[in-house]
């Protein structure tokens, strides 16, 4: 049995399909991003907010492409805990990212 694919599940060279790379030009640069220090008056729900509003913006994002930017999101404090956090429970996925931000 031959099973057409539609274009967005072609990959090319980088193993990216077509519908990634048209998601990944619509994605902000991180630099562009809120940050996230963890002291004083904490700012955890400016970069939550954002983060959620990139999956509605993007609808196809894939999510490992938001976490794996989470690194650059968090200074000091922040950064530390992500580190520890991460060594501990390995790669997770933004819901969860989402709820430990939220407890911490």
């Amino acid at each position: 049995m031959n099973k057409e694919r539609s274009p967005s599940q072609y990959q090319d060279a980088d193993g990216m399909s077509y519908s990634e790379k048209e998601a990944l030009k619509q994605l902000p640069e991180a630099s562009s991003w809120p940050k996230f220090a963890g002291t004083g008056e904490y700012d955890h729900m400016e970069l939550i907010d954002y983060i959620d509003g990139l999956f509605i913006y993007v609808p196809r994002i894939p999510d490992y492409w938001i976490t794996a930017r989470l690194n650059t999101e968090f200074k000091g404090h922040a950064s530390i805990w992500y580190t520890e956090m991460k060594e501990i429970h390995g790669r997770r996925n933004w819901p969860w990212w989402k709820s430990q931000i939220i407890q911490k």
